[in-house]
């Protein structure tokens, strides 16, 4: 696997349920074709020549190092550190990002700093053994591997991702699903209850829609599709007991959709 080396790695986001976050990957195997924003903005600013550039993925061969030098100066302001935004912590078949993931969690945990994980990869079980402030999720937009293959072609199949999402959390881990960018019709025929009835486990679920896209975005009334389905995630994580959070811009025609943040609440 190729490696570059970075002068930083925690950074503060802006995004709407981050606080601090660490992406020791450039590019991502993963291939998603929604598309997927981190390569938009990495082909816009020139980390990323072509698609096929950003499926080709680069460690940061000096990760841990620079988590040595930056969580002394910056642990007063953290309260919680999200691996990834632009990448994935558990990479499909890279065991290499896997395990740097899993030594630069327990750094940040030695620290007393819990941390938030997605993935569409496998989540491994050592996870159990970290700190039980942290929280792991995966990203499950379908159970239809025909789709996976169009979507997220070189990803986890998405049963495999449940499975090791529901090991964990029969060993205690608190676990979070996020349904974004969930496909409009014109993408694909599905049935939203199916998926949620097959992670009904979890102590999240996020429910999001899919940008960027012009098929989604042309389907008749797709804010008043998306309205109904986010109610639906609602509703249905009223009734089974779990924290829900419906992400800005999915809920357009009414503003009640809960906010809370993801983040170790110890559910």
């Amino acid at each position: 696997m190729k490696t570059i080396v970075r002068k930083s790695m925690l950074y503060k986001t802006g995004v709407e349920y981050g606080d601090y976050t660490m992406n020791h990957v450039q590019g991502c195997s993963h291939g998603c074709t929604y598309p997927c924003y981190a390569m938009l903005m990495a082909k816009r600013f020139g980390r990323a020549s072509s698609y096929e550039d950003w499926c080709e993925p680069r460690l940061v061969s000096n990760t841990l190092e620079l988590l040595d030098r930056e969580i002394p100066r910056l642990k007063p302001k953290i309260r919680t550190v999200h691996l990834c935004f632009t990448t994935d912590p558990f990479m499909y078949g890279y065991d290499e990002v896997s395990a740097m993931s899993v030594e630069a969690m327990r750094k940040l945990n030695a620290a007393h700093i819990p941390v938030t994980a997605l993935s569409k990869g496998l989540l491994p079980l050592e996870l159990a053994e970290l700190s039980h402030d942290n929280s792991y999720g995966i990203t499950l937009i379908s159970l239809d591997e025909s789709y996976r293959e169009k979507a997220e072609p070189g990803a986890a199949p998405y049963r495999e991702r449940i499975a090791a999402l529901k090991e964990l959390h029969d060993k205690g881990c608190n676990t979070w699903v996020s349904i974004e960018p969930y496909p409009s019709p014109n993408l694909i025929e599905q049935d939203l209850h199916e998926i949620l009835e097959e992670v009904s486990f979890a102590n999240r679920i996020i429910f999001g829609r899919t940008n960027y896209n012009r098929v989604v975005s042309s389907y008749p009334n797709v804010k008043v599709w998306y309205d109904r389905l986010a109610h639906e995630v609602i509703s249905f994580c009223d009734a089974n007991g779990i924290a829900c959070h419906i992400k800005k811009g999915t809920l357009q025609l009414v503003d009640d959709a809960p906010s809370a943040p993801i983040a170790p609440s110890g559910e």
